[in-house]
C-alpha cells in the first residue's frame, strides 16, 4: 500500500501543478449539460493522470469523469475527478478539489481528497487512520441530532420539506462544497452530508477518507457505496445519527 499511496500522492501533486496554472485566469468553459460544466483545465488533469496511471500499471482500470472507462485487467480500478466542485474553481472559489482513489473490486483501498491551492489533502488508507497534510485526523463525537452540523452542496439535492424538517431538528446547515465537506467531516468540524445524484468518481475518493477518521457512509438505504450505487450518498462523523437522518431520507 505505501508505494500505491505513494503514487496517488504524485498523481495529486502533478494535477495541483496544473490547476495553479489556470486558477483565477480566463478560462473557456463549456457545458456538458446545463448544470455540467468543464474546463480545459479539468481535461487537462484527467488527461495527465490518466497517461503516468497508464505507464505505472497498465493492467488497471480507469474511471474517469472527463474520458470515460478503461478497462481493468487485475480487478483494480483507478476513479478519477480532476475537479470536483468545478463551479467553485470556475468563480475562484477553493473550495472545489481533485478527487483520487483505487478499487478493488467493491473495496476501497484508497482515497484522496486534495484542494492545490490552499494545499490541503486528506488522505485515506484500508485499514489505517485517515491523515491531513500528515496528521492523523478524526471525526468528532456528535450523539444529538440537536448538535449536529449538516453539510450539502445544494438544496436541490433535498426536498423543501427535509430541508424544513432539518433546519428544525440539526444545529445548522451549511451549503457548498463538494468534496470538501467531508474533508472537514473527517477533521471533526462537521457532522453529516447528505447528497445525491453524486457519480462514481464523486464519491469513490472519500469513503476511505471518511472510515479511516472513524465515520461512516453509505447510500440513503444504509447499503455500503460500492461504484455501482445509485448516487444517494450520507456521510456521518457520528453513526449514532444514521438511523434517524436515514429515516428522513426515506421520505424524498
Amino acid at each position: 500500500m505505501q508505494e500505491l499511496t505513494d503514487f496517488a500522492n504524485a498523481l495529486a501533486d502533478e494535477a495541483a501543478i496544473i490547476i495553479a496554472q489556470y486558477f483565477r485566469q480566463p478560462v473557456a468553459v463549456d457545458h456538458k449539460t446545463k448544470s455540467d460544466p468543464v474546463t480545459v483545465a479539468d481535461r487537462a488533469v484527467e488527461q495527465k493522470l490518466r497517461q503516468m496511471i497508464e505507464a505505472r500499471y497498465p493492467d488497471d482500470g480507469i474511471l474517469g469523469e472527463e474520458f470515460g472507462i478503461k478497462d481493468t485487467r487485475n480487478g483494480r480500478v483507478w476513479v478519477l475527478d480532476p475537479i470536483d466542485g468545478t463551479k467553485s474553481f470556475i468563480i475562484g472559489r477553493p473550495s472545489f478539489g481533485t478527487l483520487i482513489s483505487l478499487w478493488d473490486g467493491d473495496t476501497p483501498l484508497l482515497g484522496v481528497i486534495d484542494q492545490p491551492i490552499t494545499k490541503e489533502r486528506w488522505i485515506g488508507i484500508k485499514g489505517q487512520a485517515t491523515t491531513f497534510n500528515g496528521q492523523v485526523v478524526h471525526v468528532r463525537s456528535c450523539p444529538d441530532l440537536r448538535n449536529a452540523r449538516v453539510g450539502s452542496t445544494t438544496p436541490r439535492y433535498m426536498t423543501p420539506s427535509l430541508i424544513v424538517e432539518l433546519n428544525e431538528k440539526v444545529d445548522f446547515i451549511a451549503w457548498g462544497g463538494d468534496c470538501y465537506l467531508y474533508g472537514l467531516l473527517a477533521g471533526g468540524n462537521l457532522d453529516i452530508v447528505i447528497e445525491q445524484h453524486l457519480e462514481p468518481f464523486d464519491y469513490a475518493a472519500l469513503v476511505p477518507v471518511v472510515h479511516g477518521a472513524g465515520g461512516e457512509m453509505c447510500d440513503w438505504n444504509g447499503r455500503p457505496l460500492t461504484l455501482q450505487s445509485n448516487g444517494q450518498v450520507a456521510a456521518f462523523g457520528d453513526s449514532s445519527l444514521k438511523e434517524e437522518i436515514l429515516s428522513m431520507l426515506k421520505n424524498i
